[in-house]
């Protein structure tokens, strides 16, 4: 009897180390596929990506896909070098001023956002909160913002994060 339960004990372990392996190859190929379906295939195929701080697939063409803009969000990202700087920069709280253009695709759309403020206290209850459908991202030097509307709903490109040194061109591709 006590045979029986060690072996089962023990094929129990194996199975599930196996099961935890293989659900872990499952879920980082699924944050893969994830994190490249926010770019055009031409630039997502070769994209480097990375799940929180970790590259989980190398790339080659200078690009970096996040199958999350924030921790669970579930709101993947294309992003070139620049902006990687940009969020990098965010995500420390130091500033940034952009000297070149930087790109970054959200072809899923996102979670939603504050339109003015990144950190803003109130989160979705933010009262310019908005959720953009798919949508391509602009860093460009802040002189070439002034001539852009920061209102989401006026149809077509918006600035937002204006008043901070994380401000970019939303350019909506797709319905909300």
């Amino acid at each position: 009897m006590i045979k029986i339960i060690v072996q089962t004990s023990l094929t129990v372990c194996i199975a599930g180390a196996g099961a935890v392996s293989v659900a872990l190859a499952e879920d980082t190929a699924g944050l893969i596929a994830l994190a490249r379906s926010a770019g055009p295939a031409m630039i997502s195929d070769n994209a480097a990506v990375m799940y929180r701080g970790k590259v989980i697939a190398e790339g080659s063409n200078g690009w970096t896909c996040l199958p999350e803009t924030l921790p669970d969000d579930g709101a993947p990202m294309c992003n070139d070098a620049v902006w990687m700087e940009m969020m990098q920069a965010m995500g420390s709280g130091a500033s940034f001023t952009p000297t070149s253009v930087g790109f970054s695709y959200m072809l899923q759309g996102d979670a939603g956002v504050s339109n003015s403020n990144p950190m803003h206290p109130m989160g979705k209850d933010a009262p310019d909160f908005i959720k953009e459908g798919a949508h391509l991202m602009m860093i460009v030097p802040r002189e070439l913002l002034q001539s852009i509307t920061n209102n989401p709903h006026a149809g077509g490109p918006y600035v937002m994060w204006g008043d901070t040194p994380y401000a970019h061109i939303m350019v909506p591709i797709d319905d909300r």
